[in-house]
């Protein structure tokens, strides 16, 4: 075993750890979750933080619980927000746990043996319970003046929206599913992102006053980029892992255009390199900058990852056909949605079906439009 709370120190991912929590880890195989809402089919780059410490939690010998939100995908978790998230229908939570299923599938070893990785769904342990049988077996543990101090009840209290009591009770809901992954799972420790914090002690106090029993707590920082602007943004929206929301090549330039003040932070959160290996990529990156070999290296490393090399090998030969390096050849094995693609974003000029029958003088043509990219007509 490996020492997991080192693993994420020095990679620069924790935030705050309950008192005990790491000598817990050391004693030997642990279990323990984070929890994903399915708020859409597809996770996005902002769920990579958390599905890389569950990773890092098996590398290091523990069992990783990955719990999908098919009950509280339906109410919303007020955490981090200002509005009121849409309520979603049930049909509506089933299809997008579908989807994030198998894309989690590609990062945990679901197989291995021992500590192989568990997925489970809080609505199968809250479709059957109904309201008194809640507020008896969990509400009365709980205060609402324990409730109101937490931080992100206040910010919403205090702001313009107000909170719902479907909101308030989010804390509650996901207590609950803490307390019943350690009666029933022996997970002894919740990890999620630094504004999960309330959520998560609430869990742990749950516990201690239901079961009078001990579980701990681990949450990562929030990554924000260099500029201020959020990570896993950009002008035409989230970078999802999905590759028909977000193509690999699309994927794969995300990182390859991060600054070098943010690569430095993210191929450490983002990568399975060793700090050994990271460090001698800095080294090498520092001395030549224009090279971008901190930015390859985490590009590759994340696409083929969450894709595949055939997928990389694609994004690389994509990139190097539009910035003028590629052949020629491979442009002819693009299908349409990859020609598309290849030029969105590109000035373009578009020429009539006529114009072409009729002939047109490339050098007027050019003169006319500077910068000009033809969007082929299907004949």
């Amino acid at each position: 075993m490996t020492n997991f709370v080192e693993e994420l120190r020095w990679r620069g991912m924790l935030q705050d750890m309950m008192p005990g929590t790491e000598e817990k880890l050391n004693e030997g195989m642990t279990s323990g979750y984070i929890g994903f809402d399915p708020t859409a089919d597809s996770l996005h780059v902002g769920h990579l933080t958390q599905i890389m410490t569950l990773i890092h939690f098996q590398r290091a010998g523990h069992k990783p619980y990955a719990l999908v939100g098919g009950a509280t995908g339906m109410v919303g978790d007020p955490s981090g927000k200002s509005d009121e998230r849409n309520l979603q229908t049930e049909a509506m939570v089933e299809h997008n746990l579908a989807g994030m299923k198998k894309q989690l599938s590609k990062f945990l070893k679901f197989e291995e043996a021992g500590n192989g990785a568990v997925m489970v769904n809080n609505n199968d342990w809250f479709k059957d319970m109904n309201l008194f049988t809640f507020i008896r077996d969990v509400g009365k543990h709980i205060t609402v003046n324990y409730m109101m101090a937490k931080d992100s009840v206040k910010r919403r209290l205090e702001g313009d929206s107000g909170l719902s009591f479907t909101e308030f009770c989010y804390q509650l809901i996901q207590g609950f599913d803490f307390y019943y992954l350690w009666k029933h799972h022996n997970c002894l420790v919740q990890m999620g992102g630094s504004d999960q914090w309330g959520n998560i002690v609430t869990g742990t106090e749950l516990i201690r006053r239901k079961d009078a029993g001990t579980a701990f707590a681990i949450t990562t920082q929030l990554i924000k980029k260099a500029d201020g602007t959020k990570f896993g943004k950009t002008e035409s929206g989230a970078v999802w892992l999905d590759p028909e929301k977000t193509s690999p090549y699309k994927f794969y330039q995300f990182w390859l255009n991060a600054s070098d003040d943010d690569t430095k932070k993210w191929i450490r959160i983002f990568t399975l390199k060793t700090q050994a290996e990271i460090e001698a990529l800095e080294k090498e990156h520092d001395a030549a900058p224009h090279l971008r070999i901190l930015q390859k290296a985490l590009a590759e490393d994340i696409t083929v990852r969450t894709h595949s090399e055939e997928a990389l090998e694609t994004a690389i030969k994509t990139s190097e056909f539009l910035f003028g390096n590629g052949a020629l050849d491979f442009f002819a094995t693009l299908n349409d949605a990859q020609v598309l693609e290849i030029f969105e974003g590109v000035p373009q000029h578009t020429i009539s079906k006529a114009e072409l029958e009729g002939g047109i003088d490339a050098s007027t043509l050019l003169a006319e439009k500077t910068s000009v990219f033809l969007s082929l007509i299907h004949i």
